[in-house]
């Protein structure tokens, strides 16, 4: 299927390894112009190395300081962002109980904030060429609970932020959504290595909660983000859609 992606300039934050750079490699066949952010120099070059044809914006996406450049040199390499790909997450923490106020603080700023600030800033453009495509990378567990408190609240925010900016955004032509993965297995995410510190108790895990039986790829959380982000999904907006293999416990 033509995506009809080629030439569309595309800005993916944490796009330097795990679903972000699986994302970026999609557009990348797709013929776009890419731009990645993410704060690791070596993770950067590493992932220019493998997929090449990239523009690199190393930068700390907790500081909304760095958000702003970040923006800014991505509109002066790309001219313009007609796709926003806003995937920078983490998570930390343990109980909230135990947990401080600051993990809260930036788990809020680098998995909720930054995708506010990066959706407003490219909105004006958007908004006066009357397309463009904004994709949230949230999580099951923004829908349901599990997981760490810290990243949860951050994703559940995200999502309802999506539907929120969906609505006004809708009138003038600008889709926005979210993709909510559950469980991925690459070599950089948390499941790799929860695996390979105690792999009966994963390989268990993925038994009895994950329908499908395995992990998600990237690849698979790839392919719906970019056809989610082009026209040929050009009815859907507001939408949070899981990709998990039926490992949520939702009806919807």
């Amino acid at each position: 299927m033509d995506l009809g992606l080629k030439g569309k300039r595309v800005l993916i934050t944490g796009g330097s390894k795990g679903i972000g750079k699986g994302i970026a490699a999609r557009f990348l066949a797709e013929e776009a112009e890419v731009a990645i952010a993410a704060r690791s120099k070596e993770g950067l070059q590493q992932a220019q190395e493998e997929l090449g044809g990239m523009h690199l914006i190393q930068a700390d996406l907790k500081e909304e300081a760095e958000r702003d450049r970040t923006y800014n040199e991505a509109v002066e390499a790309l001219g313009s962002i007609d796709i926003l790909i806003n995937n920078v997450g983490g998570s930390s923490g343990g109980s909230i109980e135990e947990t401080p106020l600051s993990s809260f603080e930036e788990a809020i700023q680098l998995n909720y904030l930054s995708a506010v600030q990066f959706s407003k800033a490219v909105l004006p453009a958007m908004k006066e060429k009357e397309s463009g495509s904004i994709i949230n990378i949230s999580s099951i567990f923004g829908r349901e609970s599990g997981g760490k408190a810290t990243y949860n609240n951050a994703k559940a925010a995200m999502i309802s932020f999506t539907k929120a900016l969906a609505d006004e955004t809708a009138p003038f032509g600008v889709r926005v959504n979210s993709v909510a993965p559950g469980a991925i297995l690459h070599p950089s995410g948390n499941w790799q290595k929860r695996l390979e510190e105690n792999p009966e108790k994963i390989n268990q895990f993925v038994k009895e909660q994950i329908p499908a039986g395995r992990f998600g790829t990237v690849e698979e959380i790839a392919d719906v983000t970019v056809f989610m982000a082009s026209e040929r999904a050009s009815w859907v907006t507001g939408a949070s859609l899981n990709v998990d293999g039926g490992q949520s416990n939702m009806n919807m």
